[in-house]
């Protein structure tokens, strides 16, 4: 078990470095291709009309006139090391881990990650629990109930839960119980867990029902197909030839081998989410990592989109690492080796 964690953590590891070197090679490899010189690249980072000079000078303290993988290795080592940054008026320290500098903002990149991780893994983990309950139960009892009245209407609000975009949903539910019943706060009113819980997830309600309800349609479906399966194993008739009560039968034989899929699309829709739920939390008018990477991409501010994928990556390897984990408790069936 323990040779096993250790493999599937080290290729969690080289996952993150592999995606690191494309998204780097994305933003600083693909414009020298389509014909960008380092001048050019060092535009964004000087003022309106700066001279040849300033370019040359701007290109030559930024690094742009090195070869991307010498620029890669500064940036992963600054990441283990930190690293000093020549913002052109003083030398700025970039502690370790040194995710990278944003030139527009003149600071490095983590304090803005630090202070918007948290209103991310706030909407993500509650959200995630709603979902999780909403949309594993809803399957379980359609599954149990094929063909009646609440499965076919079960299916198909799950069929119009999936269809419906977020940026929709959203909107119609801010305009609807924020802003005509008063029911929930408007958008962009979010208050940190420390300083109010009960305004915490008052603030939050509203943006994990509606995100919620995209992602437990998609697990009522799967959950539901699951178990029309699961519950004609032959070892589920076995159970009950024993005399098993039906409410173990389902949710210890039949549930457990149903969620083995659930399990896996979690890892990842979790992960991601982690990364930013970009169009949630702008509808919503949330701080969060996917609203930074939104006005970085906006303000032509490369470093802390660089350092949203990255932390996307990294959760995401750490998610799956967790549910490959989790398969043998899961479903006895499933043995690592």
């Amino acid at each position: 078990m323990v040779s096993y964690i250790i493999r599937r953590l080290l290729a969690a590891i080289g996952v993150v470095i592999v995606i690191s070197m494309i998204t780097f090679a994305i933003f600083y490899l693909i414009p020298k291709l389509a014909g960008a010189t380092p001048e050019s690249m060092a535009a964004r980072y000087v003022g309106k009309s700066p001279n040849p000079g300033q370019l040359k000078a701007a290109a030559e303290s930024l690094g742009f006139n090195d070869p991307v993988p010498v620029q890669y290795w500064h940036w992963l080592h600054g990441l283990v090391a930190g690293r000093e940054v020549n913002n052109g008026t003083s030398i700025d320290h970039c502690p370790a881990p040194c995710l990278g500098y944003s030139f527009r903002t003149s600071q490095p990149v983590l304090p803005m990650i630090e202070k918007r991780f948290p209103v991310t893994l706030s909407l993500a983990v509650g959200a995630a629990i709603i979902w999780v309950l909403m949309g594993v139960t809803i399957g379980v009892i359609s599954a149990l109930k094929r063909g009646s009245a609440f499965d076919r209407f079960a299916m198909t609000l799950a069929l119009a839960g999936v269809s419906l975009p977020i940026f929709w949903t959203g909107l119609v539910s801010l305009a609807f119980f924020s802003y005509n019943l008063g029911w929930t706060p408007p958008g962009a009113s979010y208050t940190p867990l420390t300083e109010n819980p009960l305004k915490w997830a008052d603030a939050l309600l509203l943006p994990w029902i509606t995100l919620a309800l995209l992602f437990s349609a998609q697990y009522a479906r799967l959950t539901r197909a699951g178990m029309l399966e699961t519950m004609g194993e032959d070892y589920i008739r076995t159970a009950r030839a024993k005399g098993l009560p039906e409410k173990t039968v389902v949710l210890k034989h039949g549930l457990r081998s149903a969620l083995t899929p659930i399990l896996t699309i979690f890892g990842l829709d979790f992960g991601l989410l982690i990364g930013g739920a970009v169009l949630t939390e702008t509808v919503f008018g949330l701080p969060g990592l996917g609203q930074l990477a939104i006005q970085s991409t906006k303000n032509n501010d490369l470093p802390p989109v660089l350092a949203v994928v990255l932390i996307t990556a990294i959760f995401v390897a750490l998610c799956n690492l967790v549910v490959d984990l989790l398969y043998a408790v899961i479903d006895p069936r499933v043995r690592t080796r």
